[in-house]
């Protein structure tokens, strides 16, 4: 057994779960080892994949003493040095989101100094954790064969299905189908209507020969059909969402989401919103309706096509304005307004705590503020900005919408103070 070179093997027993999927753990040097394909308390032999002065990357590649907690996974494809898109197939749902709400929770206390107890909650639409995914993005290789990237590498998994995939997205015969010439492709699916669509990414000037599949395909951002779309319905409301616009992939978490930002943001009639990180309009639509036409949303998006799609959405609804932009704190002082209340869904960065300081600057007129975060780490960054200006966290969920990963969902309602 060695103690910390790139090749070596260590034997170590694991601890709390960390961010990037793995327990932690201390190699005999003394180093932080963070050891994927491990759960808490399990001893296990680890492969060293990375290293440097100050921790080591490992997979865990025996279970000696293994949890109670640990199940065979469901996937072919998971497991050290292979497909990288899974943390949690060795995990029991159950304790995948324990171990989810523990992440969290410790990201509250020691980046917000707010302690709070999370509850992960599962979102209608899987099956025990599998078949949720509408979006699926797969690598090509020189022969056209479709692939998954092994984790923190540009190596290929080989793959002919994906178990986390909905029907549908199988159903398209993409996997199944030769793609010569091909870089990279991303299926979309809406279940719902039945459209399915498959953006073809080449390298330039390629010319590839496209086989054919039951989806209407997007070459290099060209639509090769009537439509470079798919239509969705979310709580008796269509979205169109083009090709490459961002959407929730887990096909429950549209409506789960617009449900929790409606019930925490209790706008009413006449009210003031503007909706920042808005895409294609999943909340500024709902919201522009409980509004009503004496009311007013403003959705700033920066995305182009993302702002088309969410103007098209809220066709019929005058009190709905979409404004592309790139959310600065220079366009939250001085471009939205004085707004009654807000949403803002950002990326996995998070906001930005210049940005939430902006943001605090509207607290003499702001009654709420809805924040929808995949990331806890940036989250609790950034509402810390608000929690230390004496806002007050009212509400917070966390929605399971990725199954055996280790991201979750968060949608949180602060107030300011009074």
């Amino acid at each position: 057994m060695a103690g910390g070179d790139d090749t070596g093997l260590l034997e170590l027993v694991v601890g709390d779960i960390a961010g990037g999927g793995g327990c932690v753990g201390h190699a005999p040097d003394g180093r932080v080892a963070f050891v994927r394909h491990s759960l808490p308390g399990e001893r296990v032999v680890a492969r060293v994949t990375s290293t440097t002065s100050s921790f080591i990357r490992a997979d865990a590649v025996e279970i000696l003493d293994p949890s109670p907690d640990r199940v065979s996974p469901p996937c072919p494809y998971a497991g050290p040095g292979r497909c990288g898109g899974c943390d949690f197939q060795h995990v029991a749902l159950a304790t995948q989101r324990e171990l989810k709400a523990v992440r969290v929770a410790d990201q509250l206390q020691r980046v917000a100094g707010l302690a709070r107890d999370v509850h992960v909650e599962a979102v209608k639409g899987d099956r025990n954790g599998l078949a949720w995914r509408t979006r699926v993005r797969l690598a090509v290789d020189q022969s056209g064969h479709v692939a998954f990237r092994r984790h923190r590498s540009h190596q290929f998994e080989h793959v002919d299905h994906c178990p986390i995939a909905c029907d549908e997205v199988m159903q398209t015969g993409t996997f199944a189908a030769p793609w010569p010439a091909v870089e990279e492709l991303e299926i979309v699916v809406a279940p719902d209507t039945g459209e399915s669509l498959v953006s073809v990414e080449t390298a330039r000037n390629s010319k590839p020969r496209l086989p054919e599949i039951t989806a209407r395909m997007v070459l290099n951002g060209r639509a090769q059909q009537r439509s470079g779309a798919v239509h969705t319905n979310v709580s008796g409301i269509s979205f169109r969402v083009s090709a490459g616009v961002f959407w929730q992939v887990h096909i429950g978490a549209a409506e789960a989401l617009t449900d929790a930002v409606r019930s925490m943001l209790g706008a009413g009639h006449d009210d003031s919103v503007v909706d920042l990180y808005a895409g294609a309009g999943l909340f500024s639509v709902a919201l522009a309706r409980d509004v009503g036409p004496g009311g007013s949303v403003l959705a700033v998006e920066r995305d182009r096509r993302a702002c088309a799609d969410a103007e098209y959405n809220g066709k019929g609804l005058p009190q709905l304005r979409v404004k592309r932009a790139s959310i600065t704190t220079s366009l939250v002082e001085r471009g939205i307004g004085r707004p009654h209340l807000a949403v803002l869904d950002p990326a996995r960065e998070g906001a930005g705590t210049s940005v939430m300081a902006a943001l605090h600057g509207h607290a003499s007129t702001l009654r709420r503020l809805v924040y929808v975060s995949c990331e806890p780490s940036s989250f609790s960054r950034d509402i810390r900005v608000l929690l230390e200006q004496h806002w007050t966290l009212t509400s917070l969920r966390a929605l399971d919408i990725f199954p055996m990963t280790e991201h979750v969902e968060l949608v949180a309602a602060l107030q300011p103070p009074s």
